[in-house]
Order: structure tokens, then sequence, then C-alpha cells
């Protein structure tokens, strides 16, 4: 489901004091970071990962695949810090 600008906003004030929950290291994208990634957006629907990489494609394709892999919308990517949001059907968390 795409996110209007309305909702992206709500959910951009909302990760404001949000400090990052998962860190993608320099081994990159691994099973169990994916997982993790997971499983906090399964309990937290909003969240925020950083993504230690240099090259600013890399990051920008890093954070891309997990979207991808995970099914997550992006809400904004600034520098190393990407937050993402994906609703959580049975135990909602997030109002829109």
């Amino acid at each position: 489901m795409a996110l209007t600008d309305r909702q992206r906003k709500q959910l951009r004030t909302l990760a404001h004091p949000r400090k990052p929950i998962v860190i993608v290291g320099q081994k990159g994208l691994t099973d169990n970071v994916m997982e993790e990634i997971n499983l906090a957006l399964e309990h937290h629907e909003l969240i925020k990962v950083k993504v230690n990489v240099a090259d600013r494609d890399e990051r920008s394709a890093a954070v891309e695949q997990i979207c991808q892999q995970t099914g997550a919308d992006l809400v904004q990517r600034i520098g190393f810090i990407a937050t993402l949001f994906r609703r959580n059907l049975k135990k909602p968390v997030v109002e829109l």
C-alpha cells in the first residue's frame, strides 16, 4: 500500500524521537539482519534502520532491497538512517 503525503508526514513526526532499532554493519544485509528487521517491523510497525555503508549508491540499493524483501514502505531517508513502515493487520500499533 502506497502512503499518502499526509500519512508520511504523520509517520515522520512519530519517528522523529526514535533511535535506530537495527544497524546494518560492514557485512551488509545478511539473513539474520533481514530477520531482525522483519521482527522489528512486526512488533513496532515504524522503525529506523541505520545503514553503515560509505557509498551513497550502495546505501540506496541496500534500503531499496530492505523495502522489497520486507514489504515495508520507505517513509524517509536522511544520511545513514532510513525510516520504514509496514502495517501489522493483526495488532496495529500506529494509527493512520
